[in-house]
């Protein structure tokens, strides 16, 4: 491989000389803070044991500083994942669940940097904020491209976050892509087809990682130059996994495993973690709700009790958590449902539309050449049994060895060896929907219906707007694909809980014809449900596995469903999809598709675009 470094080595110097201290910063009271993240952007570094990655300012950093190994994000896409960031709560728990949506806080709870700008902290992000929570006044001193902590006032202690897009997705899909790193030097995963478009996308992912590490030495030697080194603890990491697909976008390990390195300088490495030192790399289980905790707690803040990670630095600290916790909702114009948790060695992923493949169409995701030939080569019948699963169904529950299985091909699920791990893995992450309180468990209208004249968290703790419990009874039971559940499921259409009514109708379209059969009945009285999700995922079951008196009672609900009326988004979404995924079977309803619009869409998160792609990809399958 020809390895070409982009930066010098007058650059490395100076990042030695500010990694060593030789600075010459002023004494202050409290020690300035500076993050540098980049997006879609794996642990493919040196530091990390990646010896395809060209990365020496971070490899150099992690020798000076600590490593943390298993560092995860708590989402596999970015809204998601900086919702976590920016609050220190599970985002599912506020309702926040879906990419690009946007929810209210409670008045109670504040963004992180508000915090610190009360504790007298100068607060810049350049630049990127995208939460899916509408955010209050005064979160940031300067939030633009102009943002840096140079422009606070004299003397001001500052925290200062620059995010870097050049490892992003859409920088990785460049046709005929003349990279520095060789293409036949890239380690192709095995659920991947091994292609020339494959290697491409991955050469120029890790080109960018090396343009990254030639601007984080920028970055730090820009500290070192204004004196301020020895008063700045950094902390760099990225967003999720790659961008490649089947990382971004779901919570495998690929999806969620980051880069974090931190440094503390000498002056304040009574702040550090127990266990810091130069060059350590620390195994603890860190994720994305334990950054905001971490923040206020090195500044002498004690964390608020509703953020649900632990401090790993600061006079705050705690002890590691046990397990990490993370989660998939809608990508796009796609409804999905998965949660996952691991306790750094195993993997467990539950999925509660396992109907729903994969490789849902989503059309960002299909600019990847990556993922358009690992596509054509699946229709063509060209794959291996790994790499098809992609773009088939999913079981309701994987289980992954990480140490032995860097690639997440090999589900234990199934293995008498690994029956009392999958059990752990199992229970915890069930606990973890009760004690947290996820709001994801409804359909996404009424996470916004149910929360009137309230927030989604703040209804989500209350048991009677949110029996949770009897609604995960029905997820589960749906999701389980098992016989002997169906009978419940079908009992469940009477209980008055509208989300628990759903489930049952999701849970019978999962059976396919088994499910009609034993639930026809309760079907096409759904139709006329007073929840449109139900009436959706009703129509769906008995237009995808209906007699054709079904299938016509089917089409006229979803004529009805699919029409835009005012801001309400959500309900066409589910409709549009679920005509997609009937195929052939919607064609009648072609000039009602093409009759769909979004002119009284108010265009904020999401804005209406994802009903106009849906719309767009049906009629297109139709010709």
């Amino acid at each position: 491989m020809n390895r070409r470094h982009f930066v010098g080595q007058s650059l490395l110097g100076s990042l030695w000389l500010w990694l060593t201290g030789n600075s010459l910063a002023a004494e202050s009271e409290r020690p300035n803070i500076l993050w540098i993240t980049s997006e879609d952007h794996g642990p493919h570094l040196g530091c990390y044991g990646d010896l395809y990655a060209d990365t020496p300012n971070l490899d150099l950093f992690a020798e000076r500083g600590m490593l943390f190994k298993r560092a995860w994000s708590t989402a596999p896409v970015c809204a998601a994942a900086r919702t976590a960031l920016i609050t220190g709560v599970y985002p599912p728990s506020l309702g926040a669940e879906h990419m690009r949506s946007l929810v209210s806080m409670p008045a109670f709870m504040k963004m992180y940097p508000q915090f610190l700008r009360e504790a007298g902290y100068y607060c810049s992000n350049n630049s990127k904020e995208d939460y899916n929570l509408i955010k209050p006044d005064g979160v940031w001193d300067d939030s633009s491209p102009q943002g840096h902590w140079r422009n606070r006032p004299a003397g001001q202690p500052f925290f200062s976050v620059f995010n870097y897009t050049m490892t992003h997705e859409s920088q990785i899909r460049a046709p005929d892509a003349n990279t520095i790193h060789d293409p036949a030097g890239v380690r192709v995963p095995a659920y991947l087809p091994d292609t020339p478009e494959v290697r491409s996308n991955w050469a120029q992912y890790y080109d960018r990682i090396t343009q990254l590490d030639s601007v984080v030495g920028e970055r730090l030697a820009e500290l070192e130059e204004a004196g301020q080194a020895k008063d700045t603890i950094v902390f760099f990491y990225s967003d999720h996994g790659s961008g490649i697909p089947r990382s971004k976008r779901w919570p495998y390990n690929s999806g969620l495993h980051v880069p974090m390195i931190v440094y503390f300088p000498d002056k304040w490495r009574h702040l550090a973690p127990v266990e810091y030192g130069p060059g350590v790399q620390s195994e603890r289980l860190v994720d994305f709700m334990d950054l905001a905790p971490t923040t206020l707690s090195i500044v002498g803040i004690e964390p608020t009790s509703y953020m649900q990670g632990r401090a790993f630095a600061g006079p705050f600290q705690q002890q590691s958590k046990p397990y990490m916790h993370a989660f998939r909702g809608r990508m796009d114009d796609r409804y999905d449902l998965s949660r996952t948790v691991t306790d750094g060695r195993y993997l467990y992923m539950r999925h509660y539309m396992p109907h729903r493949i994969y490789g849902q169409y989503v059309t960002y995701m299909f600019e990847t050449q990556a993922t358009q030939v690992w596509k054509q080569r699946y229709d063509e019948g060209r794959l291996n049994e790994v790499q098809r699963k992609f773009w088939e169904p999913k079981p309701p529950e994987e289980l992954y060895d990480l140490e032995n299985d860097i690639d997440e091909i090999n589900n234990l699920v199934d293995s008498p060896a690994h029956h009392s791990i999958l059990a752990e893995l199992k229970r915890v992450q069930q606990d973890w929907i009760l004690s947290s309180r996820d709001f994801g468990f409804l359909p996404e209208n009424e996470i916004h219906t149910r929360a009137v004249g309230s927030t989604p968290y703040e209804t989500a703790l209350d048991r009677n707007r949110y029996p949770l419990e009897r609604i995960i009874n029905a997820a589960e039971r749906a999701a389980s694909l098992a016989p002997g559940d169906t009978a419940e499921l079908v009992a469940a259409f009477n209980d008055t809980d509208s989300a628990v009514r759903y489930w049952a109708a999701l849970g019978l379209l999962m059976r396919k014809e088994a499910g009609i059969s034993a639930g026809q009945a309760e079907l096409v009285e759904a139709l006329s449900d007073s929840a449109p999700a139900v009436r959706v995922a009703a129509a769906e079951a008995l237009g995808m596995y209906g007699s054709p008196v079904d299938l016509q009672a089917s089409l006229a609900t979803l004529a009805e469903l699919i029409e835009v009326e005012g801001n309400e988004v959500f309900v066409p979404m589910m409709a549009l999809a679920a005509l997609d995924a009937m195929e052939e079977k919607a064609i009648p309803l072609r000039s009602n598709i093409e009759a769909v619009r979004i002119d009284g869409v108010t265009r904020v998160r999401p804005d209406g675009n994802e009903i106009e792609r849906l719309r767009s990809k049906i009629l297109s399958d139709m010709r």
